[in-house]
């Protein structure tokens, strides 16, 4: 008896027992990332604690399957750790001059930014904030995996939230934001309360050709930082990541647009999401209530559920910047023109948007739609009646038909040849025929926006020949399904030059290619961003082109650049395409493959653009941030080439993105105005 009563004094005097989550600090995980996945190894990085007394520290680290960082560690990582001390004390989360609890004793950094001191433990009730280990190493999406040893719990909205975190970030995946939805029914926000959601791995996809189901709206969150409960001091920026596809397939869950590296190497939350596609998505059918723009409705609850629930995971709600790639682009382009979305972004990227200049022949109606809105009596004839055939739908009676859609299994609806995948004027949330640029006071909300294409976004729309062609007007005939009148006049014009490697089929088909690009992509996001700068639309429009890329949409296996006596995985410095999507390892910070060290510092210096205009809502970092941070690379391209300014005219200027990224005027422009979608098309009323 007298044993037990011993153990119950020994407990009083015990540290607190801390759960494994932020009910009582906030945490932030800390990681020098220089983007280079081969050498984060040699990296180590912390996580950061709130201001305690030394009595709790242990136990607080303990709590998250960590220990106080040791001294030897610091010494051996000092550069790691130095430019982490900096950065906290350049965002305002330390004072210059702060000491950190550490194993044994405290650490602080030099004034002067270039070491750092250790001492004893203080005095007893002096309150410092603690550093704990990161022992994580798991550092790319595919090896992130939860484990009991880095799960946490955090609570918003009325539900407890399990993530866990990896070497980069803390992770929250397959998150509900809306309550399962109803098939041809708008999507509501997730109204469960008092739930505890596993968030350690991904939901899944929304129905697409061979996966997926209707229960499909999930978000991911990517994040550096966990407040403490109903805390909004220190929220980080908010990416907001719609994927492409076509609108017919992808998922918020594409280890592509992961956003741990993101998150960790620029300090910002990401969030990708997704919305359904293909006819469950954006079926359209006159005169009844099944009005189209499923998808696009989705992406806006993401959008609502955003707001009201990611300062709890470290996301400050009014500064949030909405991006997509291709038909991602093209949401956001209409997200841009949406009256319900209007307000719940503070910013754009559109990567990639399809446009479509005018029909010479050319294949351009799968571009046009992404641009210009199809009625929905339009987007019905197109796919509506098909579909109903293909389903054996065949009652004369509309709402029979309706009704026995309905009841056809989701993978078996979008696994037919016929896919209702558009975009349409359905009165709500989207009621114009375009974007309106033109005007100040148009449909297009007033935030900053860029916009941006790939040197060659068409190689991956046009065909290359599958067996050789003769000539340069049967190549572009074939590569482009077109006349071959249509083919001659691309000829005549003069615009498109043939470059003669000896190769009669590859040439003539970058000669379409180019076509395709300007067709496509590049006149209408040119033109886009040129009117809006004219008109005042957007308060700032921003543009880019990728001259440095890897892999990307490649149907015609093109390939990148052949390998040479140095470069083992391909010469950056020959020809090569720069294909639709191959931009996102860039914005991602996501390449696992590096031919030569531009590689990685274009793709820091992406990264740092990019991440400024999440930020700030203008795409140049300042120079004391990238310093302090040790990011030398980006910091001196930028000293380099000078800021990227806005387009103001008609020379643009936008932004080749390469190591270092220069500035350059709009490119093809008398190509553009000869496919009659001049840099004054919206200017001129579209004609």
């Amino acid at each position: 008896m007298a044993r037990f009563g011993i153990l119950q004094l020994l407990v009083l005097f015990l540290p607190p027992v801390w759960a494994a989550s932020n009910s009582k600090t906030s945490l932030t995980l800390v990681f020098q990332n220089n983007l280079n996945a081969s050498d984060d190894a040699n990296h180590v990085g912390f996580i950061l604690l709130d201001l305690m007394d030394q009595r709790d520290a242990a136990g607080a680290c303990a709590a998250i399957g960590e220990s106080l960082v040791s001294r030897t560690s610091i010494q051996t990582h000092q550069a790691d750790f130095v430019h982490s001390f900096s950065y906290l004390v350049y965002a305002g989360t330390v004072h210059p001059g702060q000491s950190y609890y550490i194993q044994n004793g405290t650490v602080t950094m030099a004034e002067a930014g270039n070491g750092t001191t250790f001492q004893s433990v203080p005095a007893p009730g002096r309150e410092l904030p603690v550093l704990c280990t990161q022992s994580s190493n798991q550092d790319q999406p595919g090896t992130a995996v939860a484990t009991k040893s880095n799960e946490l719990t955090i609570s918003s909205g009325g539900n407890t939230y399990i993530g866990f975190r990896n070497q980069k970030s803390f992770r929250f995946l397959g998150i509900p934001y809306a309550d399962p939805p109803q098939r041809f029914v708008y999507s509501t926000l997730y109204t469960p309360t008092g739930k505890t959601i596993n968030a350690t791995a991904y939901g899944s996809v929304c129905a697409q050709a061979g996966s997926g189901s209707e229960d499909c709206l999930f978000l991911n969150i990517q994040t550096p930082y966990l407040p403490k409960p109903n805390s909004t001091a220190r929220l980080r920026p908010v990416m907001f990541w719609i994927h492409g596809g076509g609108f017919l397939n992808g998922a918020g869950s594409d280890p592509a647009s992961d956003g741990g590296n993101l998150a960790s190497r620029e300090d910002i939350v990401v969030v990708t999401i997704n919305y359904r596609v293909s006819t469950l998505g954006f079926l359209a059918i006159p005169g009844t209530n099944i009005t189209g723009n499923y998808g696009i409705a989705d992406q806006i609850t993401a959008l609502e559920w955003t707001i009201k629930n990611i300062a709890s995971f470290g996301g400050d709600p009014s500064q949030i910047t909405i991006i997509g790639e291709s038909a991602g682009a093209g949401s956001v382009r209409t997200l841009l023109g949406s009256l319900p979305a209007k307000g719940k972004f503070q910013g754009a990227i559109a990567m990639s948007n399809l446009g479509g200049g005018v029909d010479l022949g050319l294949t351009r109606d799968y571009a046009t739609t992404y641009s210009s809105y199809l009625t929905v009596a339009a987007s019905y004839a197109r796919a509506g009646q098909n579909i109903f055939a293909a389903a054996g739908c065949n009652q004369t009676d509309l709402a029979a038909q309706i009704a026995c859609l309905k009841q056809v299994p989701a993978l078996t609806l979008v696994g037919y040849s016929s896919a209702a995948a558009y975009v349409v004027q359905d009165g709500y949330y989207v009621n114009t025929e375009e974007l309106d640029v033109v005007n100040a006071n148009g449909s297009a909300a007033y935030v900053p926006v860029i916009f941006g294409v790939t040197a060659n976004d068409g190689a991956s729309f046009a065909t290359y020949p599958s067996t050789p062609v003769a000539n340069e007007a049967a190549g572009i005939e074939a590569s482009l399904g077109i006349s071959a009148s249509a083919a001659q006049a691309i000829i005549d014009s003069g615009l498109f030059p043939y470059y003669d490697t000896g190769n009669v089929t590859l040439d003539a088909f970058n000669v379409s290619q180019r076509v395709a690009t300007d067709n496509e992509f590049r006149c209408v996001d040119q033109a886009t961003v040129y009117a809006a700068a004219r008109s005042g639309a957007f308060p700032a429009a921003y543009f880019y082109q990728m001259e440095r890329t890897i892999a990307g949409y490649d149907p015609n296996h093109l390939g990148g650049p052949p390998a040479t006596p140095g470069f083992p995985a391909g010469n950056p410095h020959l020809p090569y395409f720069r294909l639709h999507g191959s931009d996102m390892p860039w914005v991602f910070g996501n390449l696992g493959t590096l031919r030569e060290p531009a590689d990685l510092f274009s793709i820091q210096l992406t990264t740092a653009y990019f991440g400024a205009f999440v930020k700030q809502g203008d795409p140049n970092p300042a120079a004391a941030a990238l310093r302090v941070r040790g990011y030398d690379t980006a910091l001196e391209a930028i000293d380099a080439t000078g800021p990227w300014d806005p387009v103001s005219g008609v020379d643009g200027p936008i932004r080749l993105m390469d190591y270092p990224a220069v500035a350059s005027g709009f490119i093809d422009l008398p190509q553009c105005a000869w496919l009659n979608y001049s840099i004054s098309y919206y200017l001129d009323g579209g004609s």
